[in-house]
């Protein structure tokens, strides 16, 4: 049984018993007569899991992957539209070992969360009722299948006055006041955006300023004030299943980073070790740039300097991986200037859900950099105002993060019920 997953955007599905409705428990034992119902384990985090359990009753919905017949994986990006792309990976288990499908649920831009959770809906529906039909579908199911009005709709418009680009605004501020202190900032960003199948192409700005006061029982209030302003922008072109070619820049000023203007312009290409399709399971990438930067400074720096021109290039390796026993992210960052090379600095991040036995799971999340390129530190000392209230960059020569966390679960197997009394 071959299904033409492309339109299944244009298609509305339905999966109703043909009887009346039975309460969502657990049926007995397969028998001959009867397929036994799907056991399916949910870990999704971008699926809507409360309205799948609650939607779909034809199935029954597990606590661990080890009693579930398909496990169902999901990642998720942005499309090129300002839409979300929600890859689902229906991975059999058991008898249903190596069959295995991905299926895409593709929202537009302003579609409503009510509107996304229904394309997930019918996708995951369509999904299911593939492995339910090797058995054969059980009798009180009926399929009904009716192409709506959009039945036919490319799916890159054809009189698109836009010509695919997306463009975003925003604004936002806060006041936070106390009998002795005062805070307030403010934030505008902007955005273009515009991706095909074998250019993506992004610019983006933002705008930042924040002033606290302090009443310290003097003639004058203490004034902190920290502004930073930035603009970048992004071009890659596709050269295949595993190469890309890209080219960024940055403008920036930060009065944190004593930077009073900086400008930075890098080509860059990228390997990726599995084809990009394969992007919602698997990821191993290689990129490396190399490009100048011309900066100017607040404060004469630790090297007596205001202004200075250097060369500087980047390596970096991203891995991402997504199975039944859990999933792995990890990164590795290398950074160095290129007029002394013992100007570098190196980072490694990770983060791992992994399944050691049914019930019984632990996440681990850390990062580590070891810093040697602060070259815009200013020559003089911090004052004690700048270090408590973090107006300036410290000098210093690591950063170290952990988190652990470990939980067991144990109990009935079955997870059908949505109870949403008390926000629950």
């Amino acid at each position: 049984m071959r299904l033409v997953w492309g339109a299944l955007a244009a298609i509305f599905v339905s999966v109703a018993p043909a009887t009346a409705q039975q309460p969502q428990t657990p049926t007995p034992p397969q028998t001959d007569q009867a397929p036994r119902r799907l056991r399916i384990h949910l870990d999704c985090f971008d699926c809507f899991q409360e309205y799948l359990r609650d939607e779909i009753d034809f199935v029954d919905f597990v606590r661990e992957p080890q009693d579930a017949d398909v496990n169902i994986l999901s990642s998720s990006r942005s499309t090129g539209g300002g839409g979300q792309e929600v890859t689902l990976r229906f991975v059999g288990r058991g008898r249903f070992a190596g069959v295995d499908r991905n299926l895409r649920a593709i929202s537009l831009q302003g579609d409503s969360e009510a509107t996304r959770r229904r394309i997930v809906l019918r996708t995951v529906i369509v999904g299911l009722l593939y492995y339910q039909a090797r058995e054969g579908l059980p009798p009180d199911i009926e399929v009904d299948v009716e192409r709506t009005a959009a039945a036919g709709v490319q799916p890159v418009p054809q009189d698109d006055p836009w010509n695919l680009w997306v463009f975003s605004l925003s604004a936002n501020g806060s006041i936070d006041a106390e009998e002795t202190s005062r805070e307030w900032s403010w934030r505008l960003n902007a955005s273009a955006d515009r991706e095909t199948e074998e250019w993506k192409i992004s610019f983006g700005a933002s705008l930042d300023r924040e002033t606290e006061q302090f009443d310290l029982d003097e003639d004058e209030p203490l004034e902190a004030n920290q502004r930073e302003h930035s603009f970048d922008w992004f071009v890659a072109n596709s050269w295949g299943p595993h190469w890309s070619f890209g080219f960024d820049g940055r403008f920036e000023s930060s009065t944190f980073g004593n930077t009073r203007f900086s400008a930075e312009a890098a080509p860059a290409i990228e390997f990726s070790v599995y084809p990009y399709s394969e992007y919602a399971t698997r990821q191993i990438r290689f990129q490396y740039s190399i490009g100048v930067e011309h900066a100017k400074y607040y404060e004469i720096t630790l090297f007596d300097k205001f202004e200075e021109t250097l060369g500087q290039h980047e390596f970096r390796i991203d891995l991402d991986r997504r199975e039944n026993w859990g999933s792995l992210e990890a990164g590795f960052e290398f950074s160095q200037y290129l007029h002394d090379l013992n100007f570098y600095r190196l980072e490694v991040d990770g983060e791992i859900s992994f399944r050691i036995t049914r019930g019984l799971e632990i996440d681990l999340e850390g990062s580590a950099s070891r810093i040697r390129d602060q070259i815009s530190l200013p020559r003089r000392d911090a004052t004690p105002e700048e270090v408590l209230l973090r107006l300036r960059e410290l000098q210093s020569g690591y950063d170290l993060s952990f988190q652990i966390g470990l939980s067991y679960t144990f109990g009935s197997i079955f997870n059908n019920i949505v109870n949403p009394r008390f926000g629950g």
